[in-house]
């Protein structure tokens, strides 16, 4: 005959379990239909770890509604005897020949009415194990009880299993997630110590509570970036990472191995870390109780929850304390070669700290970012090194001219540039100004850039007329069948008698220089003529103009004016206000300031921007020309 009532509940129970987030959950429909049971009085659930210790106990007496729980932290090797292998076992007991030794439950049995104790003993996980205990008179039908106690643990352990494989996918897709959220953060900075330091940041607290970082340097490991969850911790971890000797050890012989290590205990004597982290706040007594309770086979409901903590109130387990202090050590390795490693530092429960194919996972998207890091910071100072070799070291100083350049890369992947330009004293007195721009980027470009400086500076230097220095540089070029073009412009300023310049300028296709005079206005001058490496048998034509002291001759190539912004105008547009706002400043300042200026404007366009400044000034620096005004520049950026 179907037990319509058992049937009901069992179902309930069921249902219960799948939606369960924690065993504890299942407490009230686990206990009271067992309690229903015809003969059964009392039910006991235990909970014990892999040493044999008890760790909490619930009962509950049939008629009642409050359940008694005890968090304990009771050793008890003799209840090894009565640990499980692998499926539930269940047994059954007179109360008279139970042992306390390997019953703790056995007084409160002793107490309920009833001669006989039917008991389940079930395995939940690989750290410990769980009882289930009835007691039971004689008017029980003890295959029936058993039964039930049975299909009870078989849902209590159906639910424990499945709340740790949810578990274990929630944490694989929060690892996935964080492993994600690091490639990002790491790939999105080129400089190496800002990648490091995001490196501690992002694991910190989500895989550790505190984490160090060191590169590999020729001389050893040095630290970088460090990271705690308490500001006062992560000062100490920041003096350990920096001069730590115990440390450095350690990090020098684990540079060649792969694998993370974790230590503890003993291994991490002499260590800074214990001191580190010894500030570390423990969990108050309800909230190490609560926290017992909740992880229980028969912990059930706020009014269980509150008796638990009302019961051990006033009396706190020994040893119950900070977590002790775990450090993980992984090498940081990419392309085949070591370039750091990353130390965490853990104060949490062992069931929270990562395993190592997460960290291995970690330490290699972090060595991959560093190592592009280190790859960019090395190309850039390559390129870097080279564009200072492809222009002047240094412009010529007068008393009647203020000389400045400014050169801005544009291109994030640091490629070498082909502007260029150069100031060129002549035998005459005169100065030659020139300014270019090579087609493209990279290798080639670069080697032309060079051609074309040194050909133009060379033939200037002899005097020869800038046309003609043009010309002979186009056939230069076309001689060297060169697969790209250039734009140049050469301008001269030659001394007068009455303390004003006269200017010629020539140009090759190139943006036509801007004159700003003392009084605000900008003019452009005249230019025009076919690019250079084009046609053979060129000539160049000058433009001839007077500049009196205080204008200022403004060279540029075309990252300058092409710069736009997002609504779609180019910074050419503006530049004239711009230009005549910086009246009365020096060239430094003039060519500094444009330069910056367009390269906030700019939201697209990656050319780089070469500036080449002529202040003009025929008498000494100083001697009564127009002074500069602040405010007329910074009216011109509104």
């Amino acid at each position: 005959m179907v037990d319509d009532t058992w049937s009901s509940a069992l179902h309930r129970l069921w249902q219960a379990a799948s939606r369960a987030e924690e065993v504890a959950a299942l407490a009230d429909d686990v206990y009271a239909p067992l309690l229903a049971t015809p003969g059964v009085h009392l039910v006991v659930g235990t909970r014990w770890d892999e040493k044999h210790v008890l760790r909490y106990m619930r009962s509950l007496s049939a008629g009642s509604d409050n359940p008694v729980i005890v968090a304990t932290t009771r050793s008890l090797p003799g209840a090894a005897v009565r640990e499980p292998g692998g499926a539930p076992v269940v047994t059954r007991s007179a109360v008279e020949g139970l042992d306390d030794s390997v019953w703790p439950e056995a007084e409160s049995l002793r107490q309920a009415p009833g001669a006989s104790v039917v008991a389940c003993t079930f395995r939940l996980d690989q750290r410990g194990w769980a009882a289930l205990a009835l007691a039971v008179d004689g008017t029980a039908d003890l295959t029936a009880v058993e039964s039930r106690l049975a299909q009870a643990v078989d849902v209590i352990v159906a639910c424990h299993t499945g709340i740790l494989q949810r578990g274990r996918e929630a944490r694989r897709a929060s690892d996935d997630a964080l492993l994600a959220e690091a490639s990002l953060q790491m790939d999105s900075s080129l400089d190496v110590e800002d990648t490091l330091r995001r490196v501690a940041r992002i694991a910190v607290p989500a895989v550790a509570d505190g984490a160090l970082v060191h590169l590999l340097r020729g001389e050893g490991p040095e630290f970088v970036a460090a990271t705690h969850v308490a500001v006062q911790q992560q000062r100490a971890l920041e003096e350990a990472g920096r001069h730590d000797p115990w440390l450095d050890a350690l990090l020098a012989r684990r540079g060649e191995e792969e694998d993370t290590v974790f230590l503890s205990g003993a291994a991490l004597e002499g260590s800074p870390f214990a001191e580190a982290v010894a500030e570390a706040v423990p969990a108050s007594v309800a909230e190490a109780v609560t926290d017992a309770v909740t992880e229980s086979v028969g912990t059930a409901g706020s009014d269980a929850t509150a008796t638990a903590t009302a019961t051990a109130a006033d009396a706190r387990p020994a040893g119950d304390g900070p977590h002790p202090t775990v450090v993980s050590i992984s090498t940081l390795r990419a392309r085949g070669r070591v370039v750091g490693s990353i130390t965490f530092v853990y104060q949490r429960p062992e069931t929270r700290l990562p395993d190592s194919a997460f960290l291995r996972s970690l330490a290699t998207r972090a060595a991959l970012a560093i190592d592009n890091a280190l790859l960019y910071e090395l190309r850039r100072t390559a390129v870097l090194s080279l564009q200072e070799h492809l222009l002047p070291s240094q412009l010529p100083e007068s008393a009647q001219w203020d000389l400045s350049a400014s050169y801005a890369v544009g291109d994030p992947m640091l490629d070498v540039g082909g502007d260029f330009y150069d100031a060129v004293p002549r035998p005459d007195g005169s100065i030659a100004l020139l300014i270019g721009d090579v087609c493209g980027r990279g290798a080639e470009a670069a080697a032309l850039t060079g051609l074309a400086r040194h050909t133009l500076r060379t033939l200037l230097e002899e005097g020869t007329d800038p046309g003609t220095a043009l010309s002979r540089l186009n056939r230069a070029l076309r001689q060297e069948r060169a697969s790209r073009f250039l734009t140049a412009v050469v301008a001269t300023l030659t001394p007068r008698p009455d303390g004003t310049a006269l200017l010629s300028t020539c140009s090759a296709g190139h943006p036509p220089p801007l004159v700003l005079r003392s009084d605000g206005t900008v003019s452009e001058v005249l230019s025009g003529g076919l690019l250079l490496g084009v046609l053979d048998d060129v000539s160049y034509e000058s433009h001839e103009e007077r500049i009196a002291p205080d204008d200022t001759l403004v060279l540029f190539t075309d990252g300058l004016t092409e710069s736009r912004e997002a609504g779609g105008a180019f910074f050419e547009s503006v530049l004239p206000a711009r230009l005549s706002a910086l009246r009365g400043s020096g060239a430094a300042h003039i060519a500094e300031s444009l330069a910056q200026q367009a390269e906030t404007f700019r939201d697209s366009g990656q050319d780089d921007i070469a500036l080449l400044v002529a202040r003009w000034t025929g008498v000494p620096p100083g001697a009564g020309l127009l002074p500069h005004d602040p405010r007329i520049e910074q009216a011109a950026l509104r």
